[in-house]
């Protein structure tokens, strides 16, 4: 049975392939479906793979080959939540070594202009924390593209 919501998102030609990579990269990730065009569409034409349903860690996702018209921006994200540093480093390196690029605290984009935040749960339990050992976590965050996990230890611990 489909899911009800689905997050849809926008390539311009490349949906089965990003589909493909996140599949391999995350688990509990896969490509359900491809679908080709039944006929020609402004930017494509009959044949061309229009959609791709799959999941990116559980969540349902669909990829619309829908040409360059629109680009993704930072205004959508997923945040993947880690459990050490040889997991944020497994994520961030799959990411930004296949294209991709670095951005600041913990955000990163794939070579599909997709953003992603990789972010340890020490982090977000730091900052959930609240007061100065929050501060303290958020300041050192501040400083990093990629975290690291035992300077945001580091930092909570004062």
């Amino acid at each position: 049975m489909k899911p009800k919501n689905t997050i849809c998102l926008w390539f311009d030609k490349d949906a089965e392939e990003a589909a493909r990579f996140y599949a391999a990269t995350f688990p509990d990730s896969k490509v359900t479906a491809v679908q080709r065009a039944p006929s020609d569409y402004p930017s494509g034409r009959e044949g061309d793979v229009l959609v791709v349903e799959f999941t990116v860690m559980g969540i349902p996702c669909l990829g619309l080959n829908g040409g360059p018209a629109f680009k993704q921006t930072e205004a959508f994200s997923f945040q993947v939540a880690t459990d050490s540093q040889e997991e944020t480093d497994r994520y961030w390196n799959a990411i930004v070594g296949n294209g991709g690029k670095e951005s600041e605290c913990g955000w990163c984009k794939d070579r599909w202009g997709l953003s992603w935040q990789i972010t340890p749960r020490v982090l977000t339990d730091a900052l959930a924390a609240g007061g100065a050992e929050a501060k303290r976590a958020f300041d050192a965050m501040m400083t990093m593209q990629k975290i690291n996990v035992a300077a945001i230890e580091a930092a909570r611990r004062g």
